[in-house]
Order: C-alpha cells, then structure tokens, then sequence
C-alpha cells in the first residue's frame, strides 16, 4: 500500500459533522462552565465539606 492509496478520498470539507456545539457558541460554553463551577462550590460549602 503506498501513501498515495491510504489518503482519504473525501475533501476535507465535506466531512461529517458529529452534531457537537458550533464554533461561535464558545460564550456559551464559558459560561456554562462557570457557572457549574459556582454552583458546585457552593454545595460544598453547604454541605460543610470545605
């Protein structure tokens, strides 16, 4: 097998998408995660774990 016949055969833009976020919803994403990061921290504190 050469180099040649193992590349892949589709264009690189005209993969799949695997229905993950989009590239401009990465706000989103931050704040959602700090978010999280709040709500966990005070569990812990209410729960007395800290």
């Amino acid at each position: 097998m050469t180099a040649d016949t193992a590349a892949p055969t589709a264009p690189a833009g005209s993969l799949a998408r695997t229905g993950g976020p989009k590239d401009d919803s990465n706000w989103v994403e931050h704040v959602l995660g700090w978010t999280l990061v709040v709500v966990v921290a005070m569990f812990v504190t209410q729960v007395g774990w800290l």
